[in-house]
């Protein structure tokens, strides 16, 4: 291996003589990261350069949010390396579109992992399934876009915020504590049949019990788009709301379906389930009045400092329309930047150093941006607070609070499935 430029004369030396590889500086790491004596490095960085790998839908039924996650990381990139990068380096995006397709995801991971540390992106419950046991082979510590808690078996998987099934958990939690539901009531949920939605059902599922609930399930495909017959069994079975974990289009559809067949039960969804794109048409902008969403970010729009400097940010790197994932690719890179000043100021930027180095993070201050964080408990979501909103045209991203930051007795007593 080529010597690194910032190595010592006797490194450089012993390099000559052994052909054998050796480690740049921690002592001259300036920015973020500090600590002395020599960094230890494998894949994706350089004396000068740390690369993440963005691996996101940019084309697929998640396009919208998954641009916006993109947006919130491209932000993260500038303010690390305005503020001189992590470890003396600058971090470099390496930026692939899956288009929400495994079979398009795979190959790109295979062609992109040697380039890079880790992934501040990997996007997508299918995705994710498909190049699990690869991550995990490959240490690959990836920030996902994808919230399913029976990942969490993998050291490489970081979900930054509430699982689907604590997302379930707090949002029917907020629901009773509103009297829009009651013990014994029948909940339908309109679930996507994978990860994302299997998940979310399990929250749903657990909370029935503890209330003496029943949960009507209706399985779709993530292409389904017309919820009309679906919705026409959630009333026959005479259901009091409805949870959704589906993507956005679906969502528009069962709106419109409660209204127009006069079921007009109160809805629930999941994070990724809303897109500020639905209020375009004014029907279903009516028929979202009486739908709520458990998020674990904060709004973009939302009235606060942290929010409101994050979407000037954002407006200036993408002209798209903000949401509430650039909120969350945002906070997933400083995530990323406490994880890797804490493996520059141990000396080990090698893929192991990372997830060693990300098992130590208690705390990420975010301004408010997400509830509480801690990576240090495998097996364990990262948190379970969580804010409630609802749909709102005049707001950017086209969600408002309603409830702040709260974590349900329901979500606060569960066992993940892979929680120790």
């Amino acid at each position: 291996m080529t010597p690194r430029t910032a190595a010592t004369s006797a490194c450089v030396a012993l390099a000559l003589l052994l052909a054998s590889g050796c480690s740049s500086k921690a002592a001259d790491s300036g920015g973020n990261g500090g600590g002395g004596g020599s960094l230890k490095t494998d894949v994706g960085v350089t004396d000068k350069e740390i690369t993440l790998l963005s691996l996101g839908d940019q084309s697929g039924v998640f396009k919208v949010i998954g641009l916006a996650y993109l947006a919130g990381e491209k932000v993260w990139v500038d303010e690390a390396n305005a503020a001189g990068g992590i470890c003396g380096r600058k971090i470099v995006l390496d930026v692939q579109d899956s288009g929400y397709k495994v079979d398009l995801a795979m190959p790109l991971y295979e062609q992109e992992k040697t380039k890079a540390l880790g992934m501040i992106q990997l996007g997508g419950s299918p995705i994710l399934a498909a190049l699990k046991q690869k991550i995990t082979a490959d240490k690959m510590l990836a920030s996902t876009a994808s919230w399913a808690s029976t990942n969490l078996d993998s050291p490489s998987v970081l979900m930054i915020g509430q699982t689907y099934d604590l997302e379930m958990l707090n949002g029917l939690a907020y629901l009773q504590k509103q009297g829009k539901i009651a013990d014994g009531d029948k909940i339908g949920h309109i679930y996507v049949d994978s990860e994302y939605g299997q998940n979310a059902l399990m929250g749903s599922q657990a909370y029935a019990k503890q209330h003496k609930m029943q949960i009507v399930g209706a399985a779709i495909s993530g292409t389904d788009t017309d919820m009309t017959a679906t919705i026409t069994k959630m009333k026959a079975e005479g259901v009091k709301a409805i949870a959704m974990t589906t993507p956005p289009a679906a969502l528009g559809s069962a709106a419109l379906q409660n209204v127009a067949q006069g079921l007009n039960v109160p809805m629930m969804g999941s994070n990724p389930v809303f897109s500020p794109t639905l209020l375009q048409d004014p029907a279903v902008e009516t028929a979202l009045a009486q739908y709520y969403q458990v998020s674990s970010y904060i709004p973009i729009g939302a009235d606060a400092p942290a929010a409101k400097k994050l979407l000037a940010k954002v407006q200036k790197v993408s002209s798209d329309q903000p949401n509430l994932g650039s909120v969350q690719g945002y906070t997933w890179g400083l995530a990323w930047g406490e994880i890797l000043d804490q493996a520059c100021k141990d000396g080990d930027m090698t893929r192991d150093g990372v997830l060693a180095a990300k098992d130590k993070i208690t705390k990420v201050d975010t301004n408010g941006l997400i509830g509480a964080l801690d990576f240090s408990k495998p097996g364990s979501p990262t948190s379970r607070e969580g804010y409630i909103v609802q749909a709102d045209k005049a707001t950017p991203g086209g969600l408002k609070v309603v409830e702040d930051l709260f974590e349900s007795a329901e979500a606060k007593a569960y066992k993940a499935p892979h929680q120790k």
